[in-house]
């Protein structure tokens, strides 16, 4: 393969705790008890609006829902590297395949601009052409249009390319 595309939470770093403090933060902003870190990480996959979402259940109003997001995205655009770590092995993996002549991207689902900082933040970002968040574009994952733009740039084909992570 010469263009790998990774996924960020979950295939590349484990951010899981830093996240975890974050939605509780919002909770107790909201008046609400902390949730466990398993059922926080349930949660995430989708973007921080679903997030948020589902943190705060179903009756909560969507004016609730937009003022415990904006201040989840403050909370943790402050602490989203207190706890979040590479997992074993990642660096030595993407120094090898760098070295071997691939191309490498992120394409996730968290804000882009949290994205390139925690990349750049664990010394990632010479390692990628490209970092794209789930604002990137007007469609999140699974839908191809990040993949389809990576693949423009890079002039990489298809049968070239693999996505690592979901």
């Amino acid at each position: 393969m010469n263009l790998l595309i990774f996924d960020l939470d979950g295939t590349l770093v484990d951010s899981k705790l830093d996240l975890v403090h974050s939605v509780n933060a919002a909770r107790r902003l909201m008046n609400l008890p902390p949730i466990s870190d398993e059922l926080v990480a349930s949660y995430v996959g989708n973007g921080a609006p679903v997030l948020m979402r589902r943190a705060l259940g179903a009756e909560a109003s969507e004016a609730e829902v937009q003022r415990a997001l904006e201040f989840f995205l403050g909370y943790y655009r402050d602490h989203m590297l207190d706890n979040t770590r590479l997992y074993p092995g990642v660096k030595e993996a993407l120094d090898r395949m760098l070295a071997g002549g691939a191309r490498m991207a992120v394409l996730t689902n968290k804000p882009v601009r949290f994205s390139r900082a925690i990349v750049d933040g664990l010394g990632l970002g010479e390692h990628f052409f490209q970092v794209y968040g789930g604002n990137s574009f007007d469609q999140k994952k699974p839908d191809p249009i990040g993949i389809e733009k990576l693949l423009a740039e890079s002039g990489i084909p298809r049968d070239r390319a693999i996505m690592v992570g979901a």
